[in-house]
């Protein structure tokens, strides 16, 4: 399969490019700042990109079965909201342009539901990464709009993060708009099993034009 990967130097980019290359897909990574990925593999195609050019966006992307949207504003970014946000709808617009059918999104954790409240409205949830959440949160509505393409949003459980060393396991459970618990009560993921789930759904659609979450 040609996978077109944007966003492949980030935590969970890494980990999608790595997953991606062992299973035999091709794919071709979008980044920024070439000299930051320093991976080299025969089935691995790297170019250099700027989300915001959707034309030239589109050219790179033509010929490609899926594209992942791994794209991170950075946490530490002022402008988190707006740069996320257009980031994600130029995608989406270049991935149109271009005719690839498929669309994988990566949000957050901070759009799912408990007891009827998204999580990054409830009063505990951290200030600093309320930006980034909303600004996910806000790209899943409009997604949900698109009548286009064969889109599909990942929201990943709501630990995840470097510290995890669990690494990859190759096991998870997934659901759709409310976190997976574990039996100690907590929603926790590695990035390595993350993108197992994410390229298990390239490779075996379960969720189309849905939203779904994944955890152990």
């Amino acid at each position: 399969m040609k996978i077109a990967l944007i966003g492949a130097t980030g935590f969970v980019g890494s980990k999608l490019l790595t997953e991606a290359l062992n299973r035999g897909h091709q794919v071709t990574a979008l980044v920024r700042d070439p000299a930051k990925l320093t991976t080299q593999h025969a089935n691995l195609t790297i170019v250099t990109g700027n989300v915001n050019q959707v034309e030239e966006t589109a050219r790179q992307l033509a010929g490609h079965d899926v594209v992942i949207n791994s794209f991170n504003a950075g946490w530490a970014n002022p402008n988190l909201y707006h740069d996320f946000l257009q980031g994600a709808r130029d995608i989406e617009a270049a991935t149109e342009k271009a005719g690839v059918p498929r669309l994988i999104a990566i949000g957050g954790a901070g759009s799912l539901y408990i007891d009827g409240q998204q999580l990054v409205d409830g009063p505990q949830f951290p200030a600093e990464y309320k930006a980034g959440a909303t600004a996910a949160r806000d790209y899943l509505n409009e997604l949900k709009k698109n009548d286009t393409l064969d889109w599909t949003f990942v929201s990943p459980a709501i630990e995840m993060h470097p510290g995890i060393s669990t690494g990859r396991t190759g096991h998870y459970r997934l659901g759709l708009e409310s976190p997976v618990f574990n039996e100690e009560g907590r929603s926790i993921l590695s990035g390595e099993d993350l993108a197992v789930a994410i390229l298990d759904e390239v490779e075996q659609p379960k969720h189309s034009r849905q939203r779904f979450t994944a955890a152990y």
